[in-house]
């Protein structure tokens, strides 16, 4: 881990701020694993958020725009944030969204098959449309247009356009934990 938690009476205003705003929404959405530490310290990405206000504000406002869309159900963007995990061996994104889609009542053999970046058999329509086209952009280049076409028949423009942001916060997400060499939380 490069960058140390902070502990919350050690956090600047600007820091304090961002760190109320994250925990409201971790609250809401991320409780279904760790993100924090006994102390209060926040743990993940939203650690590197603390590390650098300016940044970890503009990617939570963004987060908080893509997940506003709303179109997209639980399982489609779970297996979406899963492919972009698994594409960048985001050890810290796998352990929270395979909690995330475990709760979801996602199977292992499906959670390995999509942090391997392998098609699951038994991915219902939608879900597959979200598997390809989270893959394709991960492999690089545009999205080709019949994937596309898919995603909105699948999911509307609305939906396909969230399925788009939302591989691109995630792949930021990876990024920033591999960059950050974040780990995974130790069991207490």
């Amino acid at each position: 881990m490069r960058l140390p938690p902070i502990v919350p009476a050690d956090l600047t205003p600007v820091q304090k701020t961002l760190y109320d705003d994250m925990c409201a929404g971790i609250a809401q959405g991320f409780n279904t694993f760790a993100t924090e530490r006994p102390d209060g310290a926040l743990i993940g990405p939203w650690n590197a958020s603390l590390h650098h206000p300016a940044v970890g504000k503009a990617s939570w406002e963004l987060t908080k725009a893509v997940n506003a869309i709303g179109v997209l159900p639980t399982n489609v963007r779970e297996i979406a944030i899963l492919v972009v995990a698994g594409h960048y061996q985001a050890a810290f994104q796998i352990y929270a969204h395979v909690a995330a889609s475990e709760r979801a009542g996602m199977l292992p053999a499906r959670l390995l098959a999509l942090t391997a970046n392998a098609r699951p058999s038994d991915l219902t329509t939608d879900e597959a449309v979200a598997f390809e086209v989270a893959y394709a952009l991960c492999q690089g280049g545009p999205l080709p247009e019949p994937t596309w076409q898919r995603a909105v028949e699948t999911f509307g423009e609305l939906g396909a356009s969230q399925l788009i942001y939302l591989v691109g916060v995630y792949s930021f997400v990876s990024m920033t934990l591999n960059g950050f060499d974040v780990p995974v939380p130790q069991a207490v």
